[in-house]
């Protein structure tokens, strides 16, 4: 189980840390992948676009490779036993430890006039959206490890509290390869929906954007080859792996090593390499985002199967509560 808030556009760390899994696990696993529009409510001040957004998430999944016949491919908000748990799970989390969470206090960071409720209870959400399907794996990127490990302690918690093994610990899954972190391209951090856009590279960007973006990457001139390589030529190097064949991979740093690499050589190689990623998938999700109909029936589709698998859960839970009277 896994999911993608409709904030912002889906970018290249969205596709490797997620969504590159969410096609690898559909043959082999049954599988819940929703967009997390209530998840979304928790920062934004207007939700005017929010139905495109969720609509250009569902057909950027579907453009990556995920078939919606083979996994429940749903909105959140079309669930509401989600809610249900949400609240059970709430009784259990503890305002100190919500609060010491980095993401909640980066949140508080970006939005200090709006550090509402939800965004303080956000981890309780997202336990509850993973425990909902008494999942085990979850796709994600290497940034989501400790809202992993929250959704561990609250399953722990309430089959501690509860005195029956109604959840299962989740844990993260990459196939047993290390979690990835695609890094930006200006060499601060991950890439990002909502910060630094000119150093992220999105799904949905044209050819010449992502040409333009690569060509102002940051690099930096090298005195010593056999120093250890600077954090800005190491991130071009793993977006190199990403999307280009080992033996261009090779000679570049073979150049490095010699002390002749062409930046602006490399760069060229590195975009062209992502235009030929990117653009099926742009193209692709263009076509089903406006295919409304075909939309429609995704979502009824994948609701009626996460419904399923959420209402055995939500009983589940209820007894082991002692909620259920008769």
């Amino acid at each position: 189980m896994s999911g993608i808030r409709p904030t912002g556009f889906l970018h290249l760390g969205n596709y490797f840390g997620a969504l590159r899994n969410y096609v690898r696990m559909q043959d082999a696993y049954t599988c819940y992948f929703m967009v997390a529009d209530l998840h979304a409510l928790t920062t934004l001040d207007e939700t005017k676009e929010l139905k495109q957004h969720v609509r250009r998430v569902l057909a950027e999944n579907i453009a990556s490779g995920l078939d919606p016949d083979k996994v429940a491919l749903y909105c959140q908000s079309h669930v509401p036993e989600t809610a249900e748990l949400y609240l059970f799970l709430n009784m259990l989390a503890y305002k100190g430890e919500l609060e010491k969470t980095p993401t909640f206090k980066d949140k508080v960071r970006l939005q200090p006039n709006n550090v509402n409720a939800g965004l303080l209870t956000y981890p309780v959400l997202m336990a509850a959206d993973i425990l909902l399907h008494r999942a085990t794996l979850v796709p994600v990127g290497k940034d989501q490890e400790q809202h992993l490990e929250i959704a561990r302690d609250f399953a722990g918690r309430f089959n501690t509290r509860y005195g029956r093994d109604v959840f299962p610990a989740p844990f993260a899954f990459n196939f047993g390869e290390q979690l990835v972190k695609v890094p930006s391209l200006d060499g601060a951090g991950k890439m990002s929906k909502s910060e630094n856009q000119m150093a992220t590279i999105y799904l949905a960007d044209d050819d010449e954007t992502i040409r333009k973006k690569i060509k102002k990457a940051k690099t930096e001139s090298v005195a010593d080859p056999t120093a250890p390589m600077p954090a800005s030529i190491e991130n071009l190097f793993q977006l190199l792996q990403l999307v280009c064949t080992s033996d261009v991979v090779s000679k570049f740093r073979a150049d490095y090593e010699a002390g002749a690499i062409r930046y602006g050589d490399m760069k060229n190689e590195l975009a062209e390499g992502m235009v030929a990623f990117i653009s099926p998938i742009r193209e692709k999700a263009g076509q089903i985002q406006h295919d409304e109909s075909y939309l429609k029936k995704v979502m009824e589709q994948g609701a009626a199967k996460a419904r399923a698998s959420a209402a055995v859960t939500i009983e589940l839970a209820k007894e082991a509560i002692g909620l259920i009277y008769c």
